[in-house]
């Protein structure tokens, strides 16, 4: 007899519908499980096997050849074992036929009850867009489950409490959607930072604008704790955005227990030594890297010249399509990979070049060989490039309250919402990231902004991408102020954020 379950798989962060087929016939006694199924799908035989006696089956003894199709999609990871289960026990006798409106995934351990999987609402969304009506997931995953707002979802506990729901024995009820609860979070605050208030101005804009930031300047003078307060100015999530953040957390099972909707936007910060696959994503079944990790927030990466030089290089690419590409003989996989770039570095080694103490030990040859860690390429694709001063005593001694992140955050939430009418409110396209169609439309230069980035242009020696992204931020310092054209105030800041020579240009 044959029997089919409806199941999900993933291929990147995006769920595929599947099928697992059973056959049952005469023969020597055997169980295979065909399909290019990676080593987890190989040992669900013995998972669903105790699983089945100990939930109170009898396993039949006789030839089992379970396909999951389609046969040229590699099978990965363990929430094949409920549905390779009751295609046996289905075809068996044991367990009706499920209806073909109905899907199944879950981990099975030796007595029957389900664990947990990784990737459940991607693999909802799939099931959504497949038509599936019935969605049977392990408890834990229900809530993550519903998100999708597509089929009926059910919790299951165990093996035999499904069995019973296909046979009639009980009547299950679908799990109610999860709704995100108000956070009242303690995050950092730009209030705690003294002085400093022209590097607050440039992260204003960045987060504005969604740009790419540098910030340069001795040890001490507040570049981390600065950058970590970011994510508190930028702009609330939408649903969408929170979702596809969430997918990609549901991948690599990093969702936090009761909370299946990442609500705030990701702050990643790797160490310096991080490998090219644990920055742009890889590995022989590839997972998302750090720079999807950081999509919809902001990416960290502190004493920047000390990363390697290949490995930064790798994200000049992400940078301008918003998404990685990895390739791999088992296949192609896209992440999505939209993040503010934000870099801290010292001046020099040692990190007081240009100090006024005189306290610098390096030569001239030793700082442009340090500054020249950072490729030229890449430093193109940074917008906002910002000296960070060590604080001086009288503001340390003044101790005055600083402007709160809260009345920051409600100047770029207006800049952002302007980014919205302009662009649509279904583009998630922000001034960082306009088209050159975009550009000539909405960045349109009057005559003395022509002169003045003329003059720009020909003293800095800029490219043409250095002069799209002045002119990104120059629109974005308007939408700040409300202005409806680019003014030359509003151009001047933005070549101002430009002029930091570090010499490997």
């Amino acid at each position: 007899m044959i029997c089919s379950v409806r199941t999900l798989s993933l291929t990147g962060i995006e769920g595929t519908a599947v099928v697992a087929e059973c056959y049952i016939s005469n023969g020597l006694p055997g169980f295979d499980i065909v399909g290019l199924p990676d080593a987890a799908v190989k040992e669900a035989r013995e998972r669903v096997r105790a699983a089945a006696k100990n939930s109170g089956f009898t396993f039949p003894v006789s030839r089992i050849t379970v396909n999951l199709a389609p046969a040229n999609l590699k099978k990965a990871g363990s929430q094949y074992d409920l549905p390779i289960a009751l295609s046996i026990l289905c075809a068996a006798g044991a367990v009706r036929k499920p209806s073909q409106q109905s899907a199944f995934l879950g981990e099975l351990s030796l007595d029957g009850t389900l664990r947990p999987v990784t990737g459940v609402l991607p693999m909802a969304m799939a099931a959504k867009r497949d038509g599936v009506k019935h969605l049977f997931v392990p408890a834990v995953n229900a809530a993550e489950a519903t998100l999708a707002r597509g089929p009926k979802v059910y919790a299951v506990e165990n093996l035999q409490q499904v069995a019973q729901i296909l046979n009639g024995s009980i009547q299950a009820e679908p799990a109610a959607e999860w709704i995100p609860q108000d956070q009242t979070q303690i995050s950092l605050d730009f209030s705690d930072v003294l002085g400093q208030e022209n590097v607050k101005r440039a992260l204003e804009v960045a987060a504005a604008g969604s740009h790419n930031v540098l910030l340069i300047g001795p040890p001490g003078s507040g570049k981390s704790m600065l950058s970590k307060r970011l994510p508190s100015i930028l702009p609330d999530m939408t649903r969408e955005e929170a979702l596809e953040v969430s997918q990609i957390y549901s991948v690599m099972g990093m969702l936090p227990a009761g909370e299946p909707l990442v609500q705030s936007r990701p702050f990643r910060s790797p160490h310096h030594t991080v490998s090219n696959a644990g920055l742009a994503g890889g590995g022989t079944n590839p997972k998302p890297g750090e720079i999807s990790l950081a999509h919809q927030g902001v990416l960290f990466l502190d004493e920047l010249p000390e990363f390697h030089k290949d490995t930064l290089d790798l994200m000049r690419q992400p940078l301008e399509d918003g998404k990685v590409t990895i390739s791999r003989i088992s296949g192609t996989v896209t992440y999505p990979s939209e993040f503010m770039l934000v870099c801290a570095m010292n001046p020099c080694k040692c990190g007081w070049y240009g100090d006024p103490s005189g306290r610098c030990t390096c030569t001239e040859q030793a700082v442009r060989n340090y500054r020249s860690r950072i490729s030229g390429p890449l430093l193109d694709r940074i917008d906002i490039i910002v000296e960070v001063p060590a604080v001086e005593f009288e503001a340390l001694r003044r101790r005055d309250q600083a402007e709160a992140s809260s009345e920051i955050k409600k100047r770029v939430n207006a800049a952002r919402q302007i980014q919205v009418k302009r662009f649509g409110s279904d583009s998630g396209i922000c001034n960082a990231r306009m088209n050159a169609t975009m550009l000539r439309k909405y960045c349109m230069l009057d005559d003395d902004c022509s002169v003045l980035m003329k003059q720009a242009f020909e003293t800095m020696g800029l490219t043409a991408r250095s002069y799209d992204r002045i002119v990104k931020v120059a629109r974005t310092i308007a939408d700040l102020e409300g202005a409806e054209f680019i003014q030359t105030q509003h151009l001047a800041e933005a070549i101002q954020y430009r002029s930091v020579d570090l010499g490997s240009r």
